[in-house]
C-alpha cells in the first residue's frame, strides 16, 4: 500500500470508536472498554487506618464509611461497663435513675418476685402496674414519680424492657421481650380523682414491698392488697372534714390579723361553703361550680359584718375563707411536672388550677359586687397581718397545717410532723418579711424551699411519698390576702390595681411551687446517689433549646 493510500480516511466500519486516534500513543495493558466507576490513573487509593473519633458537631461533614475499615462494633472488646445501683436507697431514686438512662445502658434485671418457674404472666403484670399508677396519679403524685413506681413494679417481676408513659388522664406501658418479638402494650384512663394521702402511702408501701428482695409477694397477693386499698374508707368522716375546713379558715384569719370574732366568722363561712360544695358534688355538678359556691359564704359573711357596722376586719374573714379553697396541691404538682420535663401533664394540671381559681374569683366577685352596691365600705388598701404577735401567728400556722393535713386525708402518724413543718415555714417567712423587710416573693420562695427540703428528707427516711410532708405545710404561705384584694379592687372598678394584686398572687403561687421543687432537688445532694460508680447523676429530660 502506498503512502497516499495509507493517509486516506477509512470508513466507520474500518475502525472502532474506542481506537486511539492517529498520532496518540496507546497505553500498554489498557483494555478496549473501561468502566465509568474505575479509579482514575494517578489517584492514591492507599487504605487509611481507622481513627477513633469522638462525636462531632452536627455541622461537621460525615466521615466516609468503609467496610474494610469499619468503626468498632456496638459492644467493645472490653465489654460494656456495669452500672451498679446501690440497694440501700429508696426505690424512687433507683427507678428514676434508670428511667433517665438509655435503654441499652440500663443494668440487667434482677427479678425480685418469682411467682413460679414458668415466669410472670406479662398481661397481668402490666395490668397490676397500670392499676398502681392509676391510684398514684389520681392521688396527685407527680408524673415522674408515677413512672418510677410503674417501672419498679415491672422490674420486680423481671420485665426490664418496659417503657411507661404518663399523661394527665392516660397511663400506658409497653413491654418488648427482645428486638425480634412483638411488643405488648396496655393503657388505662384516669377518670376520677380524689385526695386521700392515706391510700397514697399504702400504694407506696406496696411498691416498696414489691421492690424488696426479702419480701416474697405474688401477683395474687399484690392484687389482694390493691383491692383492700380501694375498699378502705377514708380515715376521717365527713363531719371531721367540715370542722377541719372551718378551723383552717379561722386559723388563716388569725394569721392575717383577725381576732376571736373574725376566727369564728371565718370558720362559720368556710363550713357553710364546704357543705354547699358537698351538696353540689352530690348533684353531679363539675368542680368549677363547687368552687364557685364554696367561695360565696365566707365573702357573704364578711360583707354582712361590714354592712352591719361591726367593728371587725371583714377582709380577714374573707381572706381566711379563701385559704381553704386555693388549689395549692394541684399547683405544686403542675409546676413539678413542668420542671421535670412532663410538659403535657404540667399544662393540663396548670389549666385545672386556672379553672379552679376562676371559679373562686367568680364566687367572690358576685358577692363583693352586691356588697358594694349595698354600701359595704370595703377598703382594698387596708393592711393585713400583725407582726406584733409572732407567737399567735406561729400557733395559727401550725393549726392551719394540721387542719390542712386532715382535709388531705393524711395518716395520723404524719400530721404532727407536717404541722411542725408548716410552723417552721411561717417562722422563716415572718423573720424574712416582717423583721428583715425582704420582699414577700423572695421570703415565700425561701420558706417553701425549706418545706420541700424537710419534706423530701422525711419521706426518704420513711421510704414514702413526699406529698404528705409538703402539701399541707405550704398552707400558711398561700396568697389568700393578695387574691382577695385583687378581687375587691376589680369589684370597685379599679381594674389596674386589681390586676396588679392578682399578678402578685400569681407570683407568690409560683414562688411556692418552684421553692418546694427546688428544696426537693437540693435534698438529693445529701442523699447517696444511685449508680455513682457509673458517673454523675443524670438530670431530668431536657431539650436545652435545640
Amino acid at each position: 500500500m502506498t503512502e497516499a493510500e495509507d493517509r486516506k480516511p477509512q470508513s466507520d466500519e474500518a475502525r472502532s470508536a474506542f481506537t486511539a486516534p492517529v498520532g496518540v500513543a496507546a497505553i500498554d495493558g489498557e483494555s478496549s472498554t473501561t468502566s465509568e466507576f474505575a479509579v482514575p490513573q494517578g489517584l492514591d487509593v492507599t487504605p487509611v487506618p481507622a481513627v477513633e473519633e469522638s462525636e462531632g458537631s452536627a455541622f461537621s461533614p460525615p466521615r466516609t464509611y468503609r467496610a474494610r475499615q469499619a468503626p468498632p462494633a456496638f459492644t467493645p472488646p472490653t465489654g460494656i461497663p456495669v452500672v451498679s445501683l446501690t440497694k440501700d436507697v429508696p426505690w424512687q431514686d433507683r427507678m428514676r435513675t434508670m428511667l433517665r438512662m438509655p435503654v441499652a445502658e440500663r443494668p440487667a434485671p434482677e427479678p425480685v418476685q418469682k411467682p413460679d418457674d414458668s415466669g410472670p404472666a406479662v398481661p397481668r403484670v402490666l395490668d397490676l402496674t397500670l392499676r398502681i399508677g392509676e391510684l398514684l396519679l389520681a392521688g396527685g403524685e407527680g408524673a415522674e414519680d408515677v413512672e418510677a413506681a410503674m417501672f419498679a413494679v415491672c422490674r420486680s417481676y423481671g420485665l426490664d424492657r418496659c417503657e411507661p408513659n404518663v399523661t394527665f388522664t392516660l397511663l400506658s406501658i409497653s413491654y418488648q421481650p427482645s428486638l425480634v418479638d412483638d411488643p405488648v402494650t396496655a393503657s388505662r384512663t384516669v377518670r376520677r380523682r380524689g385526695t386521700d394521702y392515706t391510700r397514697l402511702a399504702a400504694v407506696f408501701r406496696l411498691v416498696d414491698d414489691l421492690s424488696d428482695p426479702e419480701t416474697a409477694l405474688s401477683l395474687e397477693e399484690a392484687y389482694r392488697r390493691l383491692a383492700e386499698m380501694r375498699r378502705n374508707r377514708h380515715p376521717y368522716p365527713g363531719w371531721v372534714l367540715t370542722s377541719a375546713s372551718g378551723l383552717l379558715a379561722g386559723a388563716a384569719s388569725v394569721l392575717v390579723g383577725g381576732d376571736v370574732i373574725v376566727f369564728f366568722a371565718a370558720a362559720l363561712g368556710a363550713m357553710l361553703g364546704d357543705r354547699l360544695a358537698w351538696l353540689c358534688a352530690g348533684r353531679g355538678l363539675p368542680e368549677f361550680y363547687q368552687f364557685t359556691v364554696a367561695a360565696m359564704p365566707p365573702a357573704a359573711i364578711g360583707v354582712a359584718l361590714t354592712v352591719a357596722d361591726v367593728d371587725v376586719k371583714a377582709s380577714a374573714v374573707i381572706t381566711g375563707g379563701l385559704f381553704a379553697l386555693l388549689p395549692g396541691r394541684a399547683l405544686v404538682a403542675g409546676v413539678q411536672d413542668g420542671l421535670t420535663g412532663f410538659y403535657i401533664t404540667a399544662s393540663a394540671r396548670l389549666l385545672e388550677v386556672m379553672y379552679f381559681f376562676v371559679g373562686i374569683v367568680a364566687g367572690v366577685l358576685i358577692v363583693l359586687y352586691f356588697g358594694v352596691k349595698l354600701g359595704a365600705q370595703l377598703d382594698p388598701d387596708v393592711a393585713l397581718g400583725d407582726s406584733d404577735q409572732p407567737l399567735w401567728q406561729i400557733a395559727a400556722s401550725v393549726l392551719l397545717s394540721l387542719t390542712f393535713a386532715v382535709l388531705l386525708q393524711q395518716e395520723r402518724s404524719t400530721v404532727l410532723l407536717v404541722s411542725l413543718n408548716g410552723g417552721v415555714a411561717w417562722s422563716v417567712y415572718g423573720a424574712m418579711h416582717y423583721a428583715a423587710k425582704i420582699s414577700p416573693v423572695a421570703s415565700t420562695a425561701v420558706a417553701a424551699g425549706l418545706v420541700g427540703l424537710f419534706g423530701q428528707l422525711l419521706s426518704r427516711y420513711r421510704f414514702a411519698s413526699a406529698l404528705p410532708y409538703t402539701t399541707a405545710a405550704i398552707g400558711p404561705l398561700l396568697p389568700g390576702s393578695a387574691t382577695y384584694f385583687g378581687l375587691l379592687s376589680i369589684a370597685q372598678n379599679e381594674v389596674d390595681k386589681g390586676l396588679v394584686s392578682l399578678a402578685t398572687a400569681a407570683s407568690l403561687a409560683m414562688a411556692i411551687a418552684i421553692g418546694v421543687n427546688l428544696g426537693s432537688e437540693i435534698s438529693r445532694l445529701f442523699l447517696r446517689v444511685p449508680g455513682a460508680a457509673a458517673g454523675a447523676r443524670r438530670a431530668a429530660k431536657r431539650t436545652r433549646g435545640f
